[in-house]
Order: structure tokens, then sequence, then C-alpha cells
């Protein structure tokens, strides 16, 4: 058999360590060739594929980002989308697919696979927000390094007596939030689930100046204010149609200033978070993904995405993941609230 790997969406640490990983498995036990498309589905629909065998996979372990490139592209937002990803597979003979991407490219995977197309799915969000798995590879990352820029500020705050809000990636879930902001002993954090009272962060914030400490305010790019919305610097779409989610840090700033007489700063990790080297974890977690993707390829377990559940990994039909986002548990946030101010 021939198949054809790509990886969509945002780059995300471990990508790589998923590519060598099915490659490897896929050549010296089943007998697999294999061919990239470069870009995610743009490659797909442009016709642009790449040889991959082993001496391209070599050494690509510990890299950030991709060596097939990605891109967000809509297969369905372009004409004759699916025919064009038809033709491209059936010209280079590639007998299936192994996609490696988040909600929108798992999501355009699902209909494809639903249109005839044999595929496997892999999931992969910094965000940790893709339904039917415990965890997805780059998350773990995304929370180490925006814990270390939590700790760093600490120091800054303290040494200006000034708030520091930090605004983490997290559209729809506050996972990376939640996670940074307990381990970097953030004051206040915001997720998108729970729709926050700025008077009540205020009141956090003016109890934490009153015992000589500054606060570290930790807020989703998602979260939103009660009777509000979400605050978004620029409201064009992608083809998806999400908006480039970025602003709400800096609104807190100023609110929180304005409303306690006291200074406030913004520090936005923004791609920071995505880039660099995976963890170990991220790196354990996308090797058995790999594997596993191979396995359902010779099993022809087309339709299904590889995914965590406890210490296994388990097949998922791409239907039940379809449309749902994983959401932090109300319960599990209100854990940490203790610490809040």
């Amino acid at each position: 058999m021939k198949i054809g790997v790509l990886t969509g969406g945002g780059d995300c640490p471990g990508l790589n360590a998923v590519i060598r990983s099915v490659v490897r498995k896929g050549t010296q036990e089943y007998g697999f060739e294999f061919v990239g498309l470069r870009d995610g589905w743009l490659g797909a629909l442009r016709d642009k594929v790449v040889p991959l065998d082993i001496a391209a996979v070599r050494g690509i372990l510990p890299r950030g980002g991709t060596i097939l490139g990605s891109s967000r592209t809509n297969p369905f937002k372009h004409e004759d989308g699916v025919a064009r990803i038809k033709d491209t597979l059936t010209a280079h003979g590639v007998d299936a697919l192994v996609v490696i991407g988040g909600e929108d490219t798992l999501g355009a995977a699902t209909e494809l696979s639903r249109q005839g197309v044999p595929l496997v799915g892999v999931p992969k969000t910094i965000d940790n927000d893709v339904a039917g798995t415990d965890y997805t590879f780059g998350f773990d990352t995304a929370v180490g390094i925006a814990t270390e820029a939590i700790d760093r500020l600490h120091t800054t705050a303290e040494s200006h007596m000034r708030t520091l809000v930090v605004e983490v990636m997290g559209r729809h879930s506050g996972w990376i939030a939640l996670h940074a902001g307990v381990a970097g002993g953030a004051n206040v954090i915001l997720v998108p689930e729970r729709p926050f009272d700025i008077d009540q962060v205020c009141g956090w914030v003016k109890n934490r100046f009153r015992t000589n400490y500054a606060p570290i305010v930790v807020a989703a790019e998602g979260a939103v204010p009660k009777e509000g919305h979400v605050i978004v610097q620029d409201r064009a779409l992608d083809e998806y149609g999400h908006v480039h989610l970025s602003g709400i840090g800096e609104w807190l700033a100023q609110e929180i200033s304005r409303r306690t007489g006291t200074d406030a700063r913004t520090t936005v990790l923004g791609h920071i978070q995505r880039g660099g080297t995976p963890s170990a974890f991220d790196r354990w977690l996308a090797t058995r993904f790999g594997l596993h993707a191979a396995d359902a390829v010779n099993d022809g377990a087309f339709g299904t995405m590889v995914a965590l559940r406890g210490t296994e990994i388990v097949r998922v039909p791409l239907d039940e993941t379809r449309g749902r986002t994983k959401v932090v548990n109300p319960s599990l946030y209100d854990e940490f609230e203790v610490f809040f101010g």
C-alpha cells in the first residue's frame, strides 16, 4: 500500500514525532510506501506531493513544527475540492491517508471519509480540546512554556508592584490557562467556559495588593466578561469561520488600571506557545499515536481516530468527535478558586 501523510491547522510540537513514527512502523513492519502532502489540505488540492521514507524522517523527533508544512485550508470551501483531492490521490497511487490535525482538519477528514476517502485521524492541538481523547500532544509543551513565562513574570510584577495579565491560547477551552495558571501560581485564572465578573477580578487584584504582593492574571484568549462578548483585534475569518482571537489581555489590563487605580500591563504569549522543541511527554504521546495509526491503516480501520484513554491508545470513530469540543469541567475549575485573590 501507498500511504499519504498530511498535517493541517496550526503547527504543534510533536507533529514530526508522529510523522517519524508512522513512517518507521509502516515501512518496517507492513512494507508500506509513504508520500507526504505538503501544507495540509492545500497540498491535496494542488497536487503538492513529496516522497516520504525513513531517510526523510531521520533526526526529526526533537524538532518542533512539521517538515510537511501546514495550512488552515478547508477543502470544502474550494470548488470541486473533494474531486481534486481524490484526483491527487489517484494520480500518485495513494491508497489511504493519515491525517494529523485538530478539530477543523479532522472535521474535514470526517466528511471526506464519508465521501469514500480511506483515512485514519491523529488528534493534535496545543489547546487539548479535541473530543474523544484524554490528551493531545503539543498541550504539555504549551503548558510548560506558559508556566515558565508566568514564573518569570512574578518577579517583574513584584519589583514594580503592578498587575501583569498573561494572555494564553484557548479559543473555546481553558485547558492551557488552567494548567499553566495553577502551576505558575496565578492569582486569577479566566477561561472561556466560565464568563467572568470584572468587578470580582478587580476585587481579587485589590486583595492581592493588600497583602503586599503583585497579582498575576492568566486569561485564555477566548475568555469573556459576563454580559459581554469575545474581544478581538481583527474580525477577518479563516476558511473555517474563525476570527483571529487576541485582545482580552489588553482589555483586562485597561479595566484593572481604571477600576483599581493601579498599574497593569499585558503579556501575550501567542505563537511562542506553539514553537520549539516538544516536551518528553509530547514526543512519547505523538510517537504512540503514530505507531497505532500505522496499525489502524493496516487493519483497514478507516474513518477512525487514534486516541488516548487513560494509558491505552484506542480507536474512536471520527463521526463521534465531529462538532464536539472538550471543555474544562466546572468542578475542576472550582477546585482551584481557593487560590484566587
